[in-house]
């Protein structure tokens, strides 16, 4: 094929993650233009239903006039100012009270960092920093197959993704790895989701016991796993989970990079499966990603360990240029202010049902396994026995094939690993437009499935 001049140049000078690049060299990259609303258009003004929000992130969709009037005048009053050294600006602090005021748990104080990464790689930081102030040796830190975290070499080791780990020397060995919480993969035949929730229970608290409760600082759980296959908790997993690492010491840090801000039905994911986290990372919503930003929620008790130890040693030594950056800030402060003028989370709850409605229909289809969602967030696995839940060959990319079918329909989803499909529409989402998105999504499953049967597949 003829690339484009635009595709030429991005080949020439971009290095694309999270891409196969075999591929990329033979289509070269699509590129986008604009967008509006729920929509983006490339370069020769198709228009794709963007049902991944981008990368879980663009919450208030494309276009919205008030965040970019907020950054323009942010940019000419104070375009740059940091927070070292005792210094600090106004739309910094408002943030961090506006973050206070909405926390679900009791919040100490807040930094802040540019991803999700960063926060994540922050929280380990943290943790170790409060073990080394309180004299103990609680440095090894829980995360689960499948969880994603990150990519920083701290968050990385934690995120449970062999892919994310090949050939950079990955994970480091304070990670201890446990199950990942996935009902339909996981479970035994017969076995409830409160019973396999209380098997999920034992097993942790017998690698904690296993490990040495004294050696462990904290366990991070998304509350509903997303780029691991937009995998949602069994019934009564964190209400069996939270005891066990109480007895124990161990503190649940809560991932709500993806989660966060309305994304399962409530502000927080935390919520909608009722536990309490001791600290929370949020991003991509914190600013519907039109800059971006992130920032750790810490206790009040984690908050005076980490002063007084910073006291103790003459500083805290960590930080980001960009942390709190007034741009950044003001932006996520107006985004906050947007979804509740809107009333953006009792939108998600009004359409929420018409779009889980929808998603699980699509067990239906002879390549469904598992159609699964909350509030507008859904995973969707392609099998190729829905009797045996037997997978396909990942060589033959079977997942990867929908996406670029959805994207002929004119329709952008989230090929994962395990031929998992996500989908993760903007939370402005109107019931037509989950219509159409049902719509074009079902013509490229449809497409799938005759690909599959020509390949002789199933």
């Amino acid at each position: 094929m003829t690339l484009s001049n635009s595709q030429t140049r991005d080949m020439q000078s971009l290095l694309h993650p999270f891409t196969n690049l075999t591929i990329l060299r033979e289509t070269g990259p699509r590129i986008m233009e604009r967008g509006r609303g729920v929509f983006v258009y490339d370069a020769n003004g198709k228009d794709y239903l963007e049902a991944m929000s981008g990368l879980w992130c663009t919450a208030l969709g494309w276009g919205e006039e008030e965040l970019a009037e907020t950054a323009a005048e942010q940019i000419r009053k104070l375009s740059f100012a940091h927070i070292f050294a005792g210094k600090s600006h106004e739309p910094g602090i408002a943030l961090a009270e506006k973050l206070k005021e909405i926390s679900p748990f009791p919040t100490g104080k807040v930094f802040f960092a540019n991803s999700g990464s960063e926060a994540n790689d922050s929280q380990i930081k943290f943790a170790w920093y409060a073990a080394n102030a309180r004299g103990t040796k609680r440095k090894k830190i829980i995360a689960r197959t499948k969880a994603y975290h990150g990519v920083t070499l701290a968050s990385a080791s934690l995120t449970g993704l062999d892919a994310f780990h090949k050939s950079f020397d990955l994970p480091f060995d304070f990670t201890v790895r446990v199950e990942c919480p996935h009902y339909y993969r996981n479970a035994r035949p017969g076995e409830s989701e409160l019973e396999y929730s209380a098997r999920l229970a034992a097993d942790l608290e017998a690698t904690i016991l296993r490990e040495g409760p004294d050696t462990i600082a904290a366990t991070f759980a998304e509350p509903v796993m997303g780029a691991g296959g937009a995998i949602l908790p069994p019934q009564g997993y964190f209400q069996a989970i939270r005891p066990v690492l109480d007895r124990h010491g161990i503190a649940l840090v809560d991932d709500e990079v993806i989660c966060g801000f309305g994304r399962t039905g409530e502000w927080f994911g935390c919520q909608t499966y009722d536990f309490q986290p001791d600290s929370m990372s949020i991003a991509k919503a914190l600013s519907s990603a039109y800059v971006p930003i992130s920032a750790v929620l810490l206790s009040p008790e984690l908050t005076d360990i980490i002063e007084q130890e910073a006291t103790r040693i003459g500083g805290l030594w960590h930080a980001f240029t960009y942390s709190a950056h007034p741009v950044a800030a003001a932006v996520a402060r107006k985004t906050i202010e947007l979804y509740q003028r809107r009333d953006t989370m009792g939108h998600v709850k009004k359409v929420a049902p018409h779009f889980n409605a929808r998603l699980k229909a699509l067990a239906d289809h002879p390549l469904v396994g598992e159609a699964a969602g909350v509030g507008l967030i859904g995973g969707i696995e392609l099998v190729a026995d829905k009797k045996t839940r037997k997978n396909f060959d990942p060589a033959k990319t079977v997942g990867f094939r929908c996406g670029q079918y959805c994207e002929a329909e004119g329709l952008i989803v989230r090929p994962l690993l395990s031929d998992r499909i996500a989908l993760c529409p903007p939370l402005v989402i109107s019931e037509a437009e989950i219509d159409e998105l049902f719509a074009r999504f079902s013509r490229a499953l449809d497409k799938t499935l005759d690909w599959v049967k020509s390949e002789g597949l199933i």
